[in-house]
């Protein structure tokens, strides 16, 4: 039997003396895209930072390939996980490369030093996210597709078989959101990285993702394939949303179509 590569195993979790997770318990298998959603407050965010070591659980264990993770060091997290936050803090007159140089850092110590295995990890998950002939630009002069990108790479260059991705296409367009969440299906086909994420768009959550689990009042209300997590009753319940649920001609997973709520009064003629 395959050991799961992240488990919440019973856990309680919350922060300002809010409990949002009472008892929770979650696993991802390994090798796969799973996508956390729900509505706004259900608590996505909360369960991807304690798989990360970024939130500690106040009863139950969070376990990293079999190990209860308070129990590693940031060092040793940070060689077999890797989290991109929401809003990640962009360095001032920063080059591309510099902060893809970035994610090598776990990897280093004092009686190893920069190596050029760290050079050809980094100059690898820059052309895997085609940043080469954007390598030397400064940072803050990218577009929000391409920023998102060199963050990626950075993520890509830790070399961690986990990666965690909070909300990775908010504020992008829709061309770009696409871009971002291709690179991620292909960093999943190519490396067989396991890959949690947080996402709005239930259309492209559904379409990138191998499983969905939906979050709703301190536990899960639905997890599984995308059509058995995608139906109306699920977003009615979870979102209070009326919808249709048909296939994506592009892509033959569910297309989540809203339904205009039956007016209670009539608007007047104009």
């Amino acid at each position: 039997m395959t050991m799961p590569a992240l488990v919440a195993d019973r856990v309680t979790l919350g922060y300002d003396g809010h409990v949002v997770f009472t008892g929770l318990t979650v696993q991802i298998e390994p090798g796969t895209v799973t996508t956390l959603i729900g509505a706004n407050g259900c608590g996505k965010s909360t369960l991807l930072k304690a798989f990360g070591r970024l939130l500690a659980p106040s009863s139950g264990v969070v376990r990293l390939e079999g190990t209860p993770v308070r129990q590693l060091s940031a060092r040793a997290v940070a060689r077999r996980l890797a989290i991109l936050p929401q809003k990640p803090l962009t360095p001032a007159a920063t080059t591309v490369r510099d902060l893809v140089m970035r994610g090598r850092h776990p990897h280093q110590t004092l009686l190893r030093p920069w190596s050029a295995e760290d050079a050809a990890k980094v100059a690898e998950a820059i052309a895997s996210t085609g940043m080469t002939e954007l390598a030397d630009r400064d940072v803050g002069s990218l577009s929000g597709g391409q920023l998102q990108r060199a963050w990626i790479a950075l993520v890509l260059a830790q070399d961690a078989p986990v990666i965690l991705l909070d909300e990775p296409t908010t504020f992008l367009d829709l061309s770009h959101q696409l871009e971002v969440l291709r690179l991620v299906r292909q960093i999943n086909a190519r490396q067989g990285s396991t890959i949690v994420m947080v996402l709005h768009d239930l259309s492209l959550a559904a379409r990138y993702s191998d499983r969905l689990i939906v979050l709703h009042e301190g536990g899960v209300l639905a997890d599984g394939a995308p059509w058995d997590v995608i139906t109306p009753a699920v977003l009615a319940t979870a979102f209070g949303l009326e919808a249709l649920v048909m296939a994506d001609p592009a892509s033959g997973r569910p297309l989540v179509v809203p339904l205009e709520p039956a007016p209670d009064t009539a608007v007047p003629a104009i």
